[in-house]
């Protein structure tokens, strides 16, 4: 399941998932909001909040994050995800030279700091 997260900037995005999140999460929310929000800025910024409550992806959902990745390639501007999962973490920085984007990867417990962070100006890196 994904949940939008609130009160975040124009430009950025911000998502919770809980439980297992399917392709159909993908294409009820996170893909529409993502090409909305595309419709008015050049660039995008997303926050990704894969915490205690998160399972795992089913491969249509993993399928989705990597077209949606693609097919916006040079418009992502911050992409900030937050997890305790090892593996999510691993997989984030292995592929984060894959997108010219600035990626971080952030612990449970600096999701106030990726928040902040993704939600900073340019200039405040």
């Amino acid at each position: 399941m994904i949940e939008p997260i609130a009160d975040l900037p124009g430009n950025v995005l911000g998502f919770t998932a809980r439980g297992r999140v399917t392709g159909s999460d993908y294409e009820s929310t996170i893909i529409p909001a993502v090409e909305e929000a595309f419709k008015h800025e050049r660039k995008i910024r997303f926050l990704y909040h894969l915490g205690s409550e998160f399972t795992g992806f089913d491969a249509a959902a993993l399928w989705d994050d990597a077209k949606l990745g693609l097919s916006h390639f040079r418009g992502w501007e911050r992409i900030a995800v937050v997890s305790d999962k090892g593996w999510i973490r691993a997989a984030t920085k292995a592929f984060a030279f894959a997108l010219p984007s600035d990626i971080r990867v952030f612990e449970e417990s600096e999701l106030g700091n990726a928040r902040a962070w993704v939600s900073a100006p340019s200039d405040a890196k």
